[in-house]
C-alpha cells in the first residue's frame, strides 16, 4: 500500500524536488477533455528523458495520473458545462509539474476546481458491477505516495512511484 500521509501539508520533499528541477515538465491549461492527449505526450516526453525506467513502473504511474487528470477533468468540465456563462475568472484550470528522478518518477496536480471531499485511506475497490469509481483505487494501490489536500482554494495532489 502507499503511503497516505496524515499530517495536513504534502510531502515536502516531493513538493522540494519538482519546485527546485529545472528539468521538470509543466503545463497550466483548461480542464477540458482535449487536454487529456497533450498531458499524455508529456508524459511521452518525461519517459523518454528517463532510459532507466521500466516497463511496469512507467505503466502504473501514466495510469496513475491520467486517473487523477481524469477527475479533475470530468469534475471541472462537468461544474463549467451546467453554468450558462463562465466568467474567465471562474473557467476550471489546473497544472501539472512531472519529473523523473534516478529514483522517483513525481506528479504533483493542483486545480482550481470544488474541494474534495476524500480520505485516501478509506479509498478501495468498487464492487465488480459498479460503473465507475475504480480509477483511484487503481492509482492507490500502484503509487508509493498518494497524496490529497486542500490548499488557498485549490487541490493539490502529489503522485509518486519509485523506480526499479
Amino acid at each position: 500500500m502507499p503511503e497516505v500521509p496524515s499530517e495536513d501539508s504534502a510531502p515536502p520533499e516531493l513538493l522540494a524536488a519538482i519546485a527546485a528541477d529545472p528539468d521538470r515538465v509543466v503545463l497550466s491549461a483548461r480542464a477540458e477533455p482535449e487536454v487529456m492527449d497533450l498531458v499524455h505526450a508529456l508524459l511521452e516526453h518525461l519517459f523518454a528523458r528517463a532510459p532507466q525506467l521500466d516497463d511496469v513502473t512507467r505503466v502504473k504511474f501514466e495510469m496513475s495520473v491520467i486517473e487523477i487528470l481524469g477527475n479533475i477533468v470530468e469534475h471541472a468540465y462537468a461544474h463549467d458545462s451546467r453554468l450558462p456563462a463562465v466568467d474567465p475568472s471562474e473557467v476550471r484550470r489546473f497544472e501539472i509539474q512531472l519529473l523523473a528522478t534516478d529514483r522517483d518518477l513525481i506528479a504533483v496536480l493542483s486545480d482550481n476546481g470544488l474541494p474534495v471531499s476524500l480520505d485516501l485511506a478509506d479509498v478501495t475497490m468498487p464492487d465488480e458491477l459498479a460503473e465507475s469509481g475504480r480509477g483511484l483505487a487503481l492509482a492507490r494501490a500502484a503509487l508509493d505516495t498518494l497524496h490529497y489536500e486542500r490548499i488557498e482554494g485549490r487541490n493539490l495532489w502529489c503522485l509518486a512511484c519509485r523506480i526499479g
